[in-house]
């Protein structure tokens, strides 16, 4: 086990919310020892939003945390980059309903997170572990969990009909000091068609050219790819912001196929069940839940 870890000073940056196009800024400050990853919205001071499960809200294309009456919403690249780096204990303030999205990846939080610093803290980090197997299906989605290793190895795999995207797959474990150059710069992605429709939900009207890779019907508006295999990597960026809402380190062997933001944090719900009780069924069809001590825990059919 490690020390946990906090910043060593405060770091602010500036940009826009990728959904609701207003203008963002995120202010970062040292926390103490078990704080955990919090976030406050300055106009809401009053109400605090712990980054886990209980505070998971939307996932509409991102991951929204809620309290109360206040939301903050497009966590997950901050979230991911924190847990790519091992930070543990931070109060992240945030002017605006949103994250700001800044270049579509975690790579500026990363940099940021650098420059201030990080100070290890007199208190050791408790991973999160299991020793069964938990597997999650849903409509053609699949998540499953396997005990093993000293850390977190995620296997992903993506399916898009489009000549850029296509079948792409690709395992990775999670270690700090690779994180900055194989998942951080990964970017988010989208399709040109989409937007129209996206915008008249209220959602995608911060998203550019300049914040996303965009896609038309056979090829990418937006320059050329950070990576070959980006968009199965920015999956991985998104996975590993979503499973931080466990609240400590995951290990174990995740597999994920088609998955997505909701699917995410459907699974790292059952992983915390799974954690607190014994293993367990659940019909997909009456949502019931059947207690079966020493079998595979498996959700959906």
């Amino acid at each position: 086990m490690r020390q946990q870890a906090t910043l060593r000073t405060t770091v602010s940056i500036d940009g826009v919310g990728l959904h609701s196009g207003h203008p963002a800024r995120a202010h970062f400050h040292p926390a103490p020892v078990d704080h955990g990853l919090v976030f406050l919205r300055r106009e809401h001071s009053e109400q605090l939003i712990p980054a886990d499960l209980d505070s998971a809200a939307t996932f509409d294309y991102a991951t929204t945390l809620k309290r109360g009456e206040v939301s903050i919403g497009t966590v997950e690249h901050v979230l991911a980059a924190a847990a790519g780096l091992g930070l543990d204990n931070c109060l992240i303030e945030i002017e605006g309903p949103e994250v700001p999205i800044l270049d579509g990846s975690a790579l500026p939080f990363v940099r940021l997170f650098h420059a201030a610093g990080f100070e290890r803290q007199d208190a050791l980090v408790r991973p999160f572990t299991l020793d069964r197997p938990v597997e999650l299906l849903r409509d053609g989605k699949r998540m499953s969990f396997e005990p093993g290793g000293s850390g977190l190895t995620i296997r992903y795999e993506i399916d898009f009909p489009h000549p850029f995207v296509g079948q792409q797959e690709l395992t990775y474990t999670l270690r700090p000091e690779e994180f900055a150059s194989r998942i951080a710069p990964a970017r988010t992605f989208g399709f040109a068609r989409e937007v129209a429709q996206l915008r008249a939900r209220g959602l995608a009207r911060g998203g550019s050219l300049h914040n996303a890779v965009v896609l038309d019907d056979t090829g990418i508006l937006s320059g050329p790819l950070r990576f070959r295999d980006e968009f199965v990597r920015h999956k991985v960026l998104d996975l590993i912001g979503d499973l931080a809402l466990l609240g400590r380190p995951l290990h174990g062997i995740i597999h994920a196929r088609k998955a997505g933001h909701a699917v995410h944090i459907e699974f790292a719900r059952a992983l915390h069940t799974a954690l607190t009780s014994p293993a367990i069924e659940v019909a997909e069809e009456k949502s019931e839940v059947f207690r079966m001590p020493g079998r595979r825990e498996r959700l959906g059919s």
